[in-house]
């Protein structure tokens, strides 16, 4: 194998693209409702820790956590450094931690009683007269999606929500994933957030966009000349993506119960990356005009019809098996879940792009869990060349080259090329180039949390492609809903049921399994 490493010593790749060269000195007061809550302690304020550390925060900043727990300063301080010392990519020092503790501020209080924001706003008015943070500020909804509109209109009546438009602070508001669980859900908590905000003033989060080398994707295709001319259904025969995780549901059991793989992975996930894999040149790199890109390829996929979800969708659901050489308990013998749950850990899925660049080509998509190892990749499979030349009687015939794109683990990318074996006789082998960060990357909640600070969208989903997505597999939830099948049974361990291996081996084709 050919490696080569590679060491990223500049700026994340929308930075180096010249996509909205970014600003650390933009000051703010960061709020986060549900401030003591499981996503702060292990996403959230490690990732502000840790921009802290890189000196990527504004000099005038400071956090507020917000929610019902009876806690001063220091407790949350406490409680804050509790979840960067397990969960932060770096360790926490004296001296940085001196640093960030005098940040962290704690309003106690409900997502539903007016007087408790009120006393949230005094508190806001006063941080911001000590530090000069000009009236600016990000609000990031991390609570379940059924206190998002009383939050919203609690600020709405405090006076707390800025004009889009107004020369004297900014207002941000981030949402979470899921944004709802089907289309009228969604479409009616995208409405309930646009009678209190402004679309430019939402930043509906999906931390999978967040990642090193999803970010890359269109640098990736649009930096370098050697891919774009190839990028089309006269070179590709067609794309997998995969998303696979070894452990169960976990902590997650009640969400994940009500949720699935076709919700949790599908419809935000795994369809953004295709949508970044599939677009057509953006016209500029403005926010807008990269998210209406990916909107094309969202709306320019081939319906569902009701028949077609059968021959062209595996559903699975993990039994008994061995997981990482320890037997692993099948889904429905997990804790809290009930015994005869037909919600799918595992989906597998053929579509179509239908414009004039993907015209023909499938993609391949799947997710699941209790799967051999976790990995995230994209594999591009190019067309076998003509059977003449070195491809006019091999035995086997000659592989496609393929070009991987790995998302998790070992960031990179390989190419897979056909190449003769060093010899007086005759022989071919494939070859990897291989290309990974060598360097530690940002976690994602970095990226989009830093983001959210400048105010750049580029990431982060627009209320019309949140719908769209979910337009598109609604036909598929339906199905599932009305069926009386149960999902297909597979070992905890596998590559997911026989089935998903059959939906592509009747194209001729098998599934990389990495």
């Amino acid at each position: 194998m050919a490696e080569q490493q590679y060491q990223r010593p500049l700026p994340p790749p929308h930075v180096l693209a010249g996509m909205h060269p970014k600003s650390v000195d933009v000051p703010c007061i960061v709020v986060i409702f549900g401030g003591a809550g499981d996503l702060s302690h292990r996403k959230l304020l490690p990732a502000l820790y840790n921009l802290m550390v890189d000196g990527e925060l504004p000099k005038q900043f400071a956090i507020v956590g917000f929610s019902m727990e009876q806690i001063d300063d220091q407790a949350y301080r406490d409680f804050a450094r509790g979840g960067i010392e397990k969960f932060s990519r770096q360790k926490v020092t004296e001296e940085a931690w001196a640093t960030f503790a005098p940040l962290l501020h704690f309003v106690s209080g409900s997502f539903t009683e007016a007087k408790d924001f009120l006393k949230l706003r005094d508190r806001l008015e006063a941080l911001d007269h000590e530090i000069g943070a000009r009236g600016n500020r990000v609000f990031y909804f991390a609570i379940p999606p059924g206190f998002i509109d009383d939050c919203s209109a609690g600020l709405t009546a405090s006076g707390m929500v800025a004009a889009p438009d107004g020369e004297v602070g900014f207002t941000r508001v981030v949402v979470e994933k899921p944004i709802g669980h089907d289309v009228a859900s969604a479409i009616e908590i995208n409405s309930e957030l646009a009678k209190h905000f402004d679309e430019s003033q939402i930043f509906r989060i999906d931390h999978y966009l967040g990642k090193e080398t999803v970010e890359n994707l269109m640098v990736l295709r649009f930096a370098n000349a050697i891919f774009e001319p190839i990028w089309s259904a006269r070179y590709i025969d067609h794309v997998q993506i995969t998303v696979a995780e070894q452990e169960g549901v976990g902590t997650r059991a009640l969400y994940y119960d009500r949720a699935g793989a076709l919700r949790d992975m599908v419809q935000s996930h795994i369809l953004q990356v295709l949508c970044m894999i599939a677009s057509e040149p953006p016209r500029s790199t403005q926010a807008d005009a990269v998210r209406d890109s990916k909107l094309d390829v969202i709306r320019s996929l081939r319906p569902y019809e009701p028949s077609d979800v059968e021959r062209l969708v595996v559903r699975g659901q993990y039994v008994e098996g061995l997981s990482a050489g320890e037997k692993a308990l099948g889904y429905r013998e997990e804790a809290k879940i009930r015994p005869d749950s037909k919600i799918e850990t595992f989906v597998a899925l053929k579509c179509y792009v239908e414009n004039w660049r993907w015209a023909g080509v499938p993609f391949y998509l799947r997710t699941g869990k209790r799967l051999p190892k976790r990995t995230s990749e994209i594999a591009i499979y190019f067309k076998a060349v003509p059977r003449i030349l070195y491809n006019a009687h091999p035995a086997p015939a000659l592989t496609p080259n393929v070009l991987t794109i790995r998302i998790q683990p070992n960031e990179g990318l390989a190419l897979n090329i056909v190449s003769k074996v060093p010899g007086q006789t005759l022989r071919l082998m494939p070859v990897d180039v291989d290309f990974h960060y060598k360097t530690v990357s940002p976690e994602a909640y970095e990226t989009l949390l830093s983001d959210v600070i400048v105010g750049d969208q580029t990431l982060f989903m627009r209320r019309d492609t949140v719908e769209a997505a979910w337009r598109f597999v609604q036909v598929i939830l339906d199905q599932w809903e009305h069926s009386p099948d149960e999902p297909f049974p597979y070992a905890a361990g596998s590559w997911g049921p026989t089935e998903s291996a059959l939906l592509i081996a009747r194209d001729g084709r098998a599934w990389r399994n990495p």
